[in-house]
């Protein structure tokens, strides 16, 4: 592990805990962490910085996923299925992400979200309905593995931020379920593409395994508890949450561009 003082480790492993309850929540816990991490491991590689990223937030992923899915209507094959897709999808991406310029990604991605924010603005009930209690049509299951796995999926590997947001809302709109239902999904999914994107960094070996295993306790703590909330308060929580994150991705993406 890296000389770090006692004040930047309180740092990171409250950055941590505050990105497990987010993620766990809507996605898009990532916003802090890795900065965080970027703002306390100058010294430290931006590879062993992903890597060490990866390695807490698959911690608090799979917690979350387990007292979703234990609670929630999820139906663990269809989300596990959609995550082998979008490990597949994000694969591609990263084969396809030195020739694309991140600087016009930015834009795009900002329009995108600012689109996306309107819609649930003036949607109220998105996302709010009670959950199916059968089982989602085939139709919709493929397209789901199809579009939201490999789309988001090749999104990950080619740009990533806000990734998780993304999955909740694209499976709300397209398996037509609740938003707690659906983040309860798109936290198996994201396990499976954590898992592969944490793979290779362990196979490179740019992973500060001593500091991730510290921050993943904490990381652990507040995806529970995120997810708990999630699931005591419904989905009028969840919506609240997530336009919250969507416009602090907008401003990320606005500052990283024009900053």
């Amino acid at each position: 592990m890296p000389d770090v003082s006692l004040a930047t480790l309180v740092m990171l492993c409250l950055a941590a805990l505050v990105a497990g309850w987010i993620d766990a929540v809507v996605g898009g816990g990532g916003l802090l962490l890795l900065p965080a991490l970027l703002l306390g491991l100058p010294q430290v590689s931006a590879a062993h910085v992903l890597g060490t990223n990866k390695a807490v937030a698959i911690v608090g992923t799979t917690g979350a996923a387990v007292t979703y899915a234990r609670k929630a209507p999820v139906s663990v094959a269809t989300a596990v299925r959609i995550g082998l897709m979008a490990l597949a999808g994000s694969m591609g991406g990263a084969f396809f992400a030195a020739g694309i310029s991140s600087e016009v990604l930015r834009p795009v991605i900002m329009v995108v979200l600012l689109a996306v924010a309107a819609f649930v603005v003036l949607r109220p009930g998105f996302g709010t309905a009670a959950a199916a209690s059968g089982p989602v049509g085939r139709g919709r299951t493929v397209t789901a593995i199809v579009l939201v796995g490999g789309g988001i999926g090749f999104y990950d590997g080619l740009f990533g931020p806000g990734t998780g947001t993304f999955l909740v809302l694209a499976l709300t709109a397209v398996l037509h379920l609740n938003l707690v239902t659906a983040s309860a999904t798109a936290k198996i999914v994201n396990v499976c593409t954590n898992a592969g994107a944490l793979a290779m960094f362990a196979y490179q070996g740019t992973v500060l395994w001593q500091l991730a295993a510290l921050m993943a306790v904490f990381n652990l703590a507040g995806a529970m508890l995120g997810a708990r909330m999630a699931l005591s308060r419904g989905a009028e929580f969840v919506r609240g949450v997530l336009l919250v994150v969507v416009f602090s991705l907008v401003a990320k993406l606005a500052f990283d561009q024009w900053g």
